[in-house]
């Protein structure tokens, strides 16, 4: 019923939005320079014609964030959503620096192996600054950027302070804390209604992951994404959507407008009563306004 390299948990999900992901996910072996062997990348692969949407998400999550936005975009263009370097429920190599370069490098080499067409490339949270790096290196690849919610103003996360022995196990182990990642679900939604069980276990699956601990003391430890310079954005010529929730309790809604001001041909849009994840709270609202992006 459900990928076998998913943990056996899977098998607790209730809601059908989240089954039908899990049933539908894939790995396929994508070889890069970053490693002497092919990594094992989970993506999901639905719709066709118009142009290849490809999903990217946030820190420390995985393709099931766009669980109910997918099928949405996939009645109209061919969608992607795919699990970055050391995150979700790709494999995490030894010997492989998780760093925004690396995952810079394997995330166009997915692109270049399964879709090697332009794409409208659309990144939530942590996913909006690996949306913009690769942007900003691999222009070809971009036909458009759509950024919800984006980091990528703001320097690395305070608890990269952490991430020295034995300081940095136990950061990872506070976050795989089952109440710790509740309060972090119920603060990215407007409506704490949909902060549900199986929310939450969408939001933990792939923590059971080998090295999922390892990986990302790593790519903490990299520095993560540091802020762009407003210069650097400038150089975005590709249209660009920001699409960002008016009652976001993770970055606030200040970096919204600096986006705005920022990247040249961009527009943005408020998605009323949301929070941090539009994609999850108001995926129809978020859907329609990408579909209709000219």
């Amino acid at each position: 019923m459900f990928p076998n390299f998913l943990p056996t948990t899977v098998s607790q999900l209730t809601e059908p939005a989240s089954i039908a992901l899990a049933q539908s996910i894939k790995q396929i072996a994508i070889a890069t320079p970053l490693t002497t062997q092919p990594i094992a990348t989970t993506y999901v692969q639905q719709g066709s014609g118009g142009i290849p949407l490809l999903l990217i998400h946030g820190f420390d999550g995985s393709v099931f964030e766009f669980r109910h936005l997918i099928p949405l975009l996939a009645w109209q263009n061919e969608t992607w959503a795919v699990d970055l370097l050391g995150f979700g429920f790709t494999n995490r190599p030894a010997g492989i620096k998780f760093s925004p370069s690396a995952i810079k490098t394997h995330l166009y080499y997915f692109w270049k192996t399964l879709i090697n067409q332009p794409v409208i490339l659309v990144g939530a949270s942590m996913g909006g600054a690996a949306a913009i790096d690769f942007t900003l290196s691999y222009p070809e690849a971009v036909q458009k950027l759509v950024l919800i919610d984006s980091t990528g103003l703001v320097g690395s996360p305070p608890i990269g302070k952490l991430m020295f022995p034995p300081l940095d196990y136990l950061a990872t182990e506070f976050l795989r804390n089952p109440k710790v990642r509740q309060s972090i679900t119920r603060t990215a939604y407007k409506n704490k209604k949909l902060a549900t069980l199986d929310s939450q276990l969408c939001a933990s699956l792939h923590l059971e992951c080998s090295d999922w601990n390892k990986a990302l003391i790593a790519f903490t430890k990299s520095g993560g994404y540091s802020a762009f310079r407003f210069k650097t954005l400038s150089q975005i010529a590709q249209p660009t959507l920001i699409l960002w929730g008016d009652s976001d309790k993770i970055l606030g809604t200040r970096d919204a407008k600096r986006f705005k001001l920022a990247i040249p041909n961009s527009k943005l849009i408020w998605i009323e009563d949301c929070g941090h994840v539009p994609h999850v709270e108001q995926p129809q609202i978020v859907a329609q306004n990408i579909l209709e992006f000219r």
